[in-house]
C-alpha cells in the first residue's frame, strides 16, 4: 500500500489559500486519491485499475462466494443475502451457526429506501433511523416471505438492515443489484479488523477474495445498532456514526476520570470538568486482540482530548480483564457495582441527579455486594446513593457463568429449587449432585437467566451459540397470552422485597407446549408475567419511598415486548417512566454509568 504523496495538481490546490480546495483532502483525485486492490484465488487476474477490481469483487458475490471488503471503520464480510447457500457458507466458515447477520441494501429511489421496502415495511421511527447520517444498523420486523435467505436471522422476527455509508459500498451494491449480508470482518466478539495484513491472515479461511483500499484506518469502529423500542430508535451498540459520544455531566468530576466498563460490550468513558466522552464499542474482553484494542482506545481518548486521567473506575468484579487493567494502571482505582452503574447511567442521562427514582436494573449477570450474582435488581435513590429495594428471588445456578450459553442449567436450577424435575435433559447427572452440595452453584437473581430458563422449558433449547439467543428466540415467537400467572412479592433480608418467579415456573411446567400456538402463548405469558411483576414492585416501593419516577435499564430491556408491557402498566398507574435514549441499556452504557455513580457519591 502507498504512502499518500499529493500529485502536483492536488498540491497546488492544497497549498493555495485562494483555491476552494485549500487544505482539502484529495478524496476524488484519480492520481493520488484512494485506490482499490482486488485479491482473489491465484487463477483470477482482474487486470489493472479500480474498475477492474470492483468488477472482480462483484463477480465473486454473484458467484455465491464470500468477499472481505475494507470499509471506513474496518472490514466487512459480504455475501448474497438472498442466497441460502451463500449465507450458509459464510456461517460455516465464521463458526456462527445462529447469530443474526446484518444486511446492507442499495440506495435506490427518491428517499433511498425502494429496495428496503421490497422486503420490509419500516415504521416511521425505523425509517428515520435508516436515513439518519449515522447509517446505523436498524432492526426491522415483518420481512416479506421469499425476500432474504431464511438463514440470515434464524429463529428471529427481525433483521438488522442498513444503507451504504461510503461510495465503495454504494458502488458494490449498485453493481451487484441487491442486498448483501454485511457482517463484521472479525473473529466473533473481537474488534473489527482494520489492516489488509491482519485481514488476510485472520480471514483467510472465511473469505474467498478481498477488496482492499489504500487508506489507513487509525482505529476500529464497528457499525452502530439501534432498535425501535417504545416508539423511538434506541442504541443497542455505539459505533461508527454515533461514537465517540460527548455528553454533559450535571456536575463536574473533581479530577479527570477514566471509566473502563465491564467485560462484555465494552466501552470506555473519559470525563473531565462537566464533559464526558463515551468511546465506540470495543467488544468482549477475553482475547489478546480485544484487550490490546481496549488499551489503545483508552490511550487514544486521552490523547485526542489532551486529558490525562488521574482516577480509573472499573466494575466491582475482580476477575474482569478491565478491572485487572485498572488495578495495574497506577492510577487511583475505584470500583462501581455493576447494577448501580446501570441505574446511575439512566438517571444522569435524564438529568435526575437529585430526584429520587425507582430503577429496575435487569440483565444477565453482575457481581453483587454480597458476592452473589445479581441481575434482577430494583434500586431506589439517586446516583451514588442507591438502596437495593427489591430483587428477583435468587436461585443457585449450576456452573455459574457457564449458564450463559447453556439454558438447560437455568431451567434445571429453577425446577430443582421448587423440588420439580427438569423437563430438559441434563447432560451430566453429576451436575445435580454438585448443585445439591452447593458446589460451583452460586446464587443468582438474574432476570436474564430466568428468561434462559423459560426458553429452555418452552422451546426445548438446551445449548446456544451466542449470548441472549434463548430470550431473543422466545421474544420472537411470543403473542399476547390468553392468561398468565401473577408473580408474588415476599419479604426478604434487610427489608428487601423478593419478586418470586415460582408461580410462573409452576405454570410453565403444567401448561402443555405441544403446538406452535401453545409455545407462542406461553412465551407471551412469560413477558406479561414479568412486566406485571415490575408494576407490582414499583407500586410497593412507591408506597414506601414516595417516588413515582421509574427507570428501566440493563440488557433485558433490549426486549421490546417486555419493555412495552412494563411501560404500559407503569404509565397506567401514574408513574413517569425513564428509558435510555442516547446510551445502550446493556453493558455498552456501563462506562458512562460508572462516572455518573462516581459523581453522585463524590458530591
Amino acid at each position: 500500500m502507498r504512502a499518500f504523496p499529493l500529485c502536483d495538481a492536488c498540491r497546488n490546490e492544497y497549498e493555495d489559500p485562494l483555491d476552494r480546495r485549500f487544505h482539502a483532502e484529495p478524496v476524488a483525485c484519480p492520481v493520488c486519491g484512494p485506490h482499490l486492490e482486488f485479491v482473489g484465488p491465484d487463477a483470477e487476474n482482474p487486470g489493472e485499475g479500480d474498475d477492474s477490481a470492483l468488477a472482480a469483487a462483484v463477480a465473486v458475490l454473484r458467484d455465491g462466494r464470500v468477499l472481505a471488503v475494507k470499509g471506513i471503520g474496518g472490514y466487512h464480510l459480504l455475501c448474497d443475502a438472498r442466497s441460502e447457500a451463500a449465507v450458509a457458507r459464510l456461517r460455516e466458515r465464521k463458526h456462527r451457526p445462529d447469530k443474526p447477520l446484518a444486511v446492507m441494501y442499495p440506495w435506490r429511489g427518491p428517499d433511498g429506501l425502494d429496495d428496503v421496502r421490497d422486503d420490509f415495511d419500516p415504521e416511521p421511527a425505523a425509517r428515520d433511523a435508516l436515513l439518519d447520517p449515522a447509517r446505523s444498523i436498524v432492526l426491522l420486523g415483518a420481512g416479506s416471505p421469499g425476500g432474504l435467505a431464511p438463514n440470515v436471522a434464524p429463529g428471529l422476527a427481525e433483521v438488522g438492515v442498513f444503507l451504504p455509508y461510503s461510495p465503495l459500498h454504494q458502488l458494490l451494491l449498485g453493481d451487484f443489484g441487491g442486498p448483501l449480508v454485511a457482517t463484521s470482518g472479525n473473529v466473533s466478539g473481537e474488534p473489527v479488523l482494520t489492516s489488509a495484513t491482519e485481514a488476510r491472515e485472520r480471514l483467510a479461511g472465511v473469505a474467498d477474495a478481498f477488496l482492499h483500499h489504500d487508506r489507513l484506518i487509525a482505529r476500529p469502529a464497528d457499525d452502530s445498532v439501534v432498535r425501535v423500542i417504545a416508539g423511538r430508535a434506541r442504541p443497542i451498540r455505539l459505533g461508527r456514526g454515533i461514537a465517540p459520544l460527548e455528553l454533559e455531566l450535571p456536575r463536574p468530576v473533581p479530577r479527570p476520570v477514566l471509566a473502563v466498563g465491564g467485560h462484555l460490550k465494552t466501552t470506555v468513558a473519559l470525563a473531565w470538568g462537566s464533559r464526558i466522552v463515551v468511546s465506540p464499542h470495543v467488544g468482549d474482553m477475553g482475547t489478546l486482540r480485544s484487550e490490546q484494542v481496549f488499551a489503545q482506545v483508552a490511550a487514544d481518548l486521552q490523547h485526542l482530548y489532551d486529558v490525562r486521567a488521574e482516577i480509573v473506575l472499573s466494575d466491582a468484579h475482580p476477575d474482569y480483564a478491565t478491572t485487572r487493567w485498572a488495578r495495574a494502571s497506577g492510577l487511583v482505582h475505584e470500583r462501581v457495582q455493576h447494577h448501580r452503574a446501570h441505574a446511575s447511567a439512566l438517571a444522569v442521562e435524564h438529568g435526575r441527579m437529585d430526584a429520587p427514582a425507582i430503577v429496575f436494573a435487569w440483565d444477565g449477570v453482575g457481581l453483587g455486594d454480597d458476592g452473589t450474582l445479581w441481575g434482577g435488581e430494583t434500586f431506589v435513590g439517586t446516583p451514588g446513593q442507591w438502596q437495593r429495594a427489591a430483587s428477583l428471588r435468587p436461585f443457585r445456578l449450576p456452573g455459574g457463568d457457564r449458564a450463559g450459553r447453556a439454558p438447560w442449567r437455568s431451567a434445571a436450577a429453577v425446577c430443582w429449587e421448587l423440588g420439580r424435575d427438569c423437563p430438559i435433559g441434563v447432560p451430566d447427572p453429576m451436575v445435580r449432585t454438585a448443585w445439591e452440595r452447593r458446589m460451583n452453584s452460586p446464587q443468582s437473581s438474574a432476570a436474564g437467566r430466568l428468561f434462559d430458563a423459560a426458553s429452555a422449558i418452552i422451546l426445548g433449547l438446551g445449548e446456544t451459540s451466542f449470548e441472549g439467543q434463548g430470550p431473543m428466540w422466545l421474544e420472537a415467537i411470543a403473542l399476547d397470552p390468553v392468561a398468565f400467572p401473577r408473580l408474588e412479592l415476599r419479604s426478604a433480608a434487610e427489608g428487601r422485597l423478593d419478586l418470586d418467579w415460582a408461580p410462573l415456573v409452576d405454570w410453565l411446567l403444567q401448561v402443555p407446549r405441544t403446538t406452535v400456538a401453545d409455545r407462542a402463548d406461553r412465551a407471551g405469558a412469560v413477558h406479561a408475567s414479568l412486566a406485571d411483576g415490575i408494576v407490582q414492585v414499583a407500586e410497593r416501593v412507591r408506597d414506601q419511598s414516595g417516588t413515582a419516577i421509574v427507570g428501566l435499564t440493563g440488557g433485558v430491556f433490549q426486549n421490546r415486548r417486555l419493555t412495552a408491557a412494563a411501560l404500559a402498566g407503569l404509565s397506567t398507574r401514574g408513574f413517569e417512566v425513564l428509558l435510555p435514549v442516547q446510551l445502550p441499556c446493556n453493558d455498552g452504557g456501563l462506562s458512562y454509568g460508572q462516572v455518573a455513580d462516581f459523581v453522585g457519591r463524590n458530591d
